[in-house]
């Protein structure tokens, strides 16, 4: 299909599904990090925490965040993703209101971890339903747009929590942000639809054009692998734990990052948290702006390994520069947009490389694998960054981030040539024009 009659199929794909996505991730994201503002407001001192128990507090998310990655792929790829995700919603809104009256750290240790169980199979549930509706050359973006949702929380978030902060106290983060999540009912279940051909208002046209694209993609990777592929099989395949492996080192950087944020611009800046939540949403200005440009320069290249390991190097950089220049306040700030401008960057470039490495049947479980397993990385960020801030200061926890950025970038490095944008030895045309 040529790209004028591409342009002319109707578009209502980009207007009907990636909204609700966005919305429901903005809070989603909200209830995570909020943790971040309620330590600098004060719970740290009211239930006791050291930096170390701070940390372990803000990534013991992740460890409840595994349990439904896996089968919350599977249920979105062989069930119903609305349904699935409206469950979840309850579950987790309900959870993040009750986090706000706990008055023990094993009480609030609990919290967290449900937190995550509840919040587990939404990440892999949405990236279906998204591969369920937008072609290989569009799903870069389509991505993009939906991990903007990230930057927008963040920009909410600091102002919002440094706001209520300042006429409630870090209870009413919890409890405030909490009910929000639970009015996402409202907005989730009369919007989404699972599959094109159960949405209403789609065209003909643009039925026919998501059906034929998808269909013609997943007979170029059959192809490819012949015979049929098991969780199990997928398991052993080193591209597997390749992408397990990136995505780790990836996350432990966003996630120290963004958990320690606002502790470390008070430092850096001395100003109350009003301020800081107003200068901690900047960074995250700088993130949408990344994540649309090197989505767009990924699609219209298709060299996924390219846009999936520049941001990582970049991250990593302005890191090492934000330490390195603390002395000069508003440099060093500068720098710390410039880790929000690749802290989500590589995202939607990573999230297209799973169908195009597996099979249809496998690739829902295969994103719950990787988002598992690599999620803990959002346990060790926090963690490593309250342990190495304890043993020698913030600079040691920054120059942790750092190294495990920099070996994701490697990493990337190694990914198999079709993901690249060049077409594997031997490949058939089909296959070819798949990977151009």
């Amino acid at each position: 299909m040529s790209t004028n009659a591409v342009q002319k199929i109707p578009g209502g794909r980009w207007l009907h599904i990636i909204p609700p996505t966005i919305l429901v991730y903005i809070v989603a994201f909200m209830d995570r990090t909020n943790i971040g503002f309620a330590i600098a407001g004060g719970m740290d001192k009211e239930l006791g925490l050291t930096a170390t128990f701070a940390g372990l507090a803000g990534g013991i998310f992740f460890i409840g965040y595994m349990v439904l990655q896996v089968p919350g792929g599977l249920i979105a790829e062989r069930g119903s993703a609305k349904k699935f995700i409206a469950w979840t919603i309850v579950g987790w809104g309900t959870i993040a209101t009750l986090t706000g009256f706990v008055h023990s750290a094993g009480q609030l240790l609990v919290m967290r971890f449900l937190l995550g169980v509840a919040e587990g199979g939404v990440w892999p549930a949405i990236l279906v339903i998204i591969a369920h509706w937008f072609p290989n050359e569009e799903r870069g973006r389509a991505n993009a747009f939906f991990i903007m949702n990230i930057a927008v929380a963040n920009i909410i978030t600091g102002p919002l929590s440094g706001w209520i902060l300042t006429i409630w106290d870090w209870r009413g983060v919890f409890i405030v942000e909490g009910l929000l999540s639970l009015a996402l009912i409202a907005i989730w279940l009369p919007m989404m639809s699972d599959r094109p051909r159960d949405a209403k208002w789609i065209s003909q046209a643009e039925l026919q054009y998501i059906e034929g694209k998808l269909h013609q993609e997943e007979e170029a990777v059959r192809q490819e692998q012949a015979g049929p592929v098991s969780m199990g099989n997928l398991l052993t395949n080193g591209n597997i734990w390749k992408l397990i492996l990136i995505y780790f080192c990836y996350q432990t950087g966003i996630y120290g990052f963004s958990l320690w944020l606002p502790t470390i611009l008070k430092s850096l800046t001395h100003m109350g948290m009003g301020s800081v939540g107003w200068l901690s949403a900047i960074p995250y200005i700088g993130t949408a702006v990344g994540l649309y440009i090197f989505a767009a320069r990924s699609d219209k290249s298709n060299n996924r390994k390219l846009y999936t390991g520049l941001p990582l190097i970049g991250f990593a950089i302005c890191l090492l520069l934000s330490v390195w220049t603390k002395n000069q306040i508003w440099v060093s700030f500068a720098f710390l947009v410039g880790c929000g401008v690749f802290l989500q960057a590589a995202s939607p470039t990573f999230w297209t490389i799973p169908p195009l490495l597996f099979t249809p049947e496998v690739a829902g479980g295969a994103r719950g694998v990787i988002n598992a397993l690599g999620n803990l990385g959002g346990f060790l960020g926090p963690y490593i960054v309250g342990l190495l801030t304890s043993i020698a200061g913030t600079n040691a926890g920054i120059y942790g981030l750092a190294v495990f950025l920099l070996l994701g970038f490697l990493l990337t490095l190694t990914l198999p040539s079709k993901v690249s944008g060049k077409p594997v030895a031997g490949a058939t045309a089909g296959q070819a024009q798949l990977f151009h």
